[in-house]
């Protein structure tokens, strides 16, 4: 007989990995698996229905401008509600509009509009989604330990990327896109079961007050009093439009044309999301002191994909850089999420966040819908060379910003706010990128 002292010992959590960070990082997982298949389907669905550039921008513009409309007021009910309720309700829109998409893909003859309708259905879901998850998240996280948590999460919602890539690719040269579009669908479903089951009891609930204009407005102040807030904000306005165009229009066209289709593009992407785990386990040991500063320098390599296409690089190189720049923004991803979780009172991490998002996407269904356009007006190169650039330069832009040069990292504690915010092991504690961004391009991975 075994005696307990030989028994194998349990593996056990970290302290700050509650019950609701665990499955929060399991939906993101499951629907991250998904996403990342279903965004190179949805760009090979309207290839495969007769589309070119221009049709592959306007479905993308599609899915993005609904996000751009709705993402203020679903940050302020966030602030508001029970933030795994508008989760869950943003899920199950997601998965209706997805399994469409899936059907009237195998079924039927999809036309544009149609495809254009059910990606601004999925939007709009995103809309409600990303602030609730990221406020939940960044709630869930206290003390020095914010770093690691945030890190871990993001390697594990990244890592999923990886194999949703890699699989979305193969499967859609495999047995078309309407299959991985369904599974995209059913992992949703999934997923929202999961976040049914968090806890919000130990957040303390919103005192009545002004509407949702006067939160809008509170949220409003709290981001144009931060200059390295509203600055980064500014930037990203610019680099995830310019970022987004190169890899949802141009990217799938260049694969298509000169790489050999979707595979060599979806390990394109696959690599990229092995840098995005890189880039976490890094940030795992390592805690800059200089959060914002260390951040922005990681944001160059961003150019480095859309010149990488403009070449273009052979299929291996292009996965090379694809890896590389995935280090360097999951660096300034964990950097990002640890100023916001040291600098932002709880109450007001929805309202933020969704202002951060609102800034970040707002430029993108412009510059997906005029991408295509742009093309035939310059050539494709030229435009890939231009998204480059302009990603250079607003971020060297946003160095001139002293707070984002001097912000620095506090070893001890948060902000003071209305709200306390208990530890996850001392609490059914919840549980972003940033948060869990399912299927939009921006600094969640």
């Amino acid at each position: 007989m075994t005696s307990p002292a030989a028994a194998p010992r349990r593996a056990r959590r970290p302290e700050w990995a509650g019950r609701n960070y665990t499955l929060l990082t399991a939906a993101a997982v499951v629907t991250n698996l998904g996403t990342h298949g279903a965004l190179i389907a949805a760009a090979f669905a309207v290839l495969q229905a007769g589309g070119d550039g221009g049709d592959v921008g306007m479905v993308a513009a599609a899915r993005t401008l609904p996000l751009v409309l709705f993402l203020l007021v679903g940050g302020a009910i966030a602030d508001r509600m029970p933030r795994h309720h508008v989760m869950v309700a943003a899920n199950a829109l997601n998965c209706l509009s997805q399994g469409a998409f899936a059907l009237l893909v195998l079924t039927g003859d999809p036309q544009l509009w149609q495809m254009m309708v059910l990606t601004a259905l999925c939007g709009t879901g995103q809309a409600f989604f990303n602030p609730a998850a990221e406020g939940m998240l960044l709630s869930s996280v206290s003390g020095e330990q914010a770093n690691r948590a945030f890190a871990l999460f993001r390697m594990a919602m990244n890592g999923a990327g990886i194999g949703g890539a890699a699989l979305g690719g193969a499967l859609v040269a495999a047995v078309g896109p309407g299959w991985v579009l369904a599974v995209d669908a059913a992992a949703f479903a999934f997923a929202g079961a999961l976040r049914a089951f968090l806890d919000v009891s130990h957040i303390k609930p919103r005192e009545s007050g002004g509407g949702m204009l006067a939160d809008l407005r509170e949220g409003w102040h709290e981001v144009v009093g931060r200059p390295w807030l509203w600055s980064i904000v500014a930037q990203f306005s610019v680099v995830v439009a310019v970022v987004g165009a190169a890899e949802a229009v141009y990217g799938p066209l260049v694969a298509e044309e000169e790489l050999g289709g979707a595979a060599p593009w979806g390990l394109a992407l696959a690599a990229f999301g092995v840098g995005t785990v890189g880039g976490a386990l890094v940030m795992m040991r390592w805690k800059p002191r200089r959060l914002l500063f260390v951040g922005t320098l990681c944001v160059f390599p961003l150019a480095l994909p859309s010149a990488a296409l403009a070449v273009p690089l052979p299929a291996a190189g292009l996965a090379a850089v694809m890896f590389f720049s995935g280090v360097a923004i999951e660096v300034f991803g964990v950097a990002w999420m640890t100023a916001l979780h040291q600098e932002i009172p709880e109450e007001k991490f929805s309202r933020v966040s969704a202002y951060d998002w609102f800034g970040s996407v707002a430029m993108l269904p412009l510059a997906t819908a005029v991408a295509g356009p742009v093309e035939s007006l310059v050539g494709r190169h030229e435009a890939l060379w231009g998204c480059a650039a302009l990603v250079v330069l607003v971020t060297a832009a946003v160095l001139f910003v002293p707070d984002v040069r001097n912000l620095t990292r506090r070893t001890h504690g948060t902000p003071k706010t209305d709200v306390s915010v208990p530890s996850p092991a001392s609490s059914s504690a919840p549980a972003v990128p940033s948060a869990d961004a399912e299927g939009t391009t921006g600094r969640l991975g």
